[in-house]
């Protein structure tokens, strides 16, 4: 018989049937520790990526709208509704995990120098220029 581990690599969904049988049955003794664990800490990496992406999205929406003179008239109302999506997309990850909500002012300066950065090459953004994490989540601010 083949154990829970052999199929974490074979049939993934199957694996994660069997460990939630495993743990319903409080079988723990034929648990699949090591990848239960290691799926777990990938789960937490997850959140923290989507969490970056939508982060660094708002921040160039933002600037967009702050700076792309050239494109600004056909494009505002498109990368207003692109703001308050990601801005939901993050209210909605943090309501689900509060505790991300410390991880995202960790990281929130390297994630707007990161936005500065790929958008400097599309258009000019003076080099003193920082929207607060604070300001740059407020319902109606859009730069």
């Amino acid at each position: 018989m083949e154990s829970i581990s052999d199929l974490h690599d074979r049939d993934f969904n199957l694996w994660i049937e069997q460990v939630k049988s495993t743990l319903s049955n409080r079988d723990l003794s034929n648990m699949d520790w090591d990848n239960l664990i290691d799926e777990i800490d990938d789960m937490g990496k997850s959140e923290k990526r989507s969490l970056e992406s939508y982060l660094e999205r708002l921040v160039e929406h933002i600037l967009k709208l702050q700076y792309w003179h050239q494109h600004r008239d056909r494009n505002y109302k498109h990368w207003q509704v692109e703001v308050v999506n990601f801005r939901n997309r993050i209210k909605r990850l943090l309501k689900r995990s509060p505790s991300l909500k410390r991880y995202m002012k960790e990281i929130y300066v390297e994630v707007y120098q990161d936005a500065v950065d790929s958008q400097k090459i599309e258009f000019d953004i003076p080099d003193d220029h920082f929207i607060e994490l604070e300001k740059m989540m407020e319902k109606d601010y859009f730069g």
